[in-house]
């Protein structure tokens, strides 16, 4: 993942009522370290550009409802939204994982522990009642 991966330029769409929120949302943004932020007022959106390792989306969204905003609703823009939550969270997770296994027997261990754990596997039924014909 390049360091370009990593910066995120998004909009943060607000709802119509009450009306202004997008000037003062944007000022309460700016306040922010590492968060730049242009408002949008003809879209009722505040852009924003980050960091990943410094802020979320979600994190952001967050912070401007806590303080009282309110942000679009609609059913586009919280499929929207969940889409990019779901996109920076397997982001960040995929870069604390290690880039290849280090060890084998990992799955090795779980075999043992399957194979003494009771399960519908095993069938008790002897051999040669098995092979009757």
């Amino acid at each position: 993942m390049t360091s370009t991966d990593l910066k995120k330029h998004r909009e943060i769409l607000f709802s119509k009522f009450p009306p202004g929120q997008v000037p003062e949302a944007a000022d309460d943004l700016k306040r922010l370290e590492e968060v730049e932020v242009a408002a949008r007022t003809e879209k009722r959106a505040v852009g924003v550009t980050y960091e990943l390792q410094q802020h979320t989306l979600e994190e952001l969204e967050g912070h401007l409802e806590d303080k009282g905003y309110h942000l679009d609703n609609t059913l586009m823009s919280k499929l929207t939204r969940a889409l990019i939550h779901y996109v920076e969270d397997t982001q960040l997770h995929n870069l604390g994982a290690p880039e290849k296994r280090l060890k084998r027997s990992a799955d090795e261990a779980y075999v043992k522990a399957w194979e003494h754990r009771p399960h519908g596997d095993h069938d008790d039924t002897p051999p040669e009642w098995r092979e009757y014909k």
